[in-house]
């Protein structure tokens, strides 16, 4: 069972930047993705990263903001948040499985293992 712990999470006035890291606990991953929920709404995709070709995806709203990356030598997710807006306050949620479709990348339904979140809170 791969343990996912989530860091990076914070306050930050609107417009300004932060960095999410996601720890894996093993290396059989072929997708990771970041996922966000605010209280009362369905846990929305954020973006995905399949491991084999490096292939990106985002939600339209984070397009040009936020960036996914990982380190292969810390196996270490990573989303890279800039031009913050109140918008984007959530919990963050890394997720991720060993056997990923491409059909839908940014449905919960495709990732197996989930971490615990880390809140983002975006006020002035």
């Amino acid at each position: 069972q791969v343990q996912l712990v989530e860091s990076g999470g914070g306050s930050v006035q609107p417009g300004g930047s932060l960095r999410l890291s996601c720890a894996a606990s093993e290396y059989n991953i072929a997708c990771m993705a970041w996922f966000r929920q605010v209280p009362g709404k369905e846990r929305e995709g954020v973006a995905a990263l399949y491991l084999a070709d490096g292939y990106t995806t985002y939600t339209d709203s984070v397009k040009g903001r936020f960036t996914i990356s990982r380190d292969n030598t810390k196996n270490t997710l990573y989303l890279q948040m800039s031009s913050l807006s109140s918008e984007d306050t959530a919990m963050y949620f890394c997720a991720s499985n060993n056997y990923c479709s491409r059909t839908f990348p940014l449905d919960v339904s495709t990732y197996a293992h989930w971490g615990q979140g880390t809140q983002v809170t975006v006020s002035s």
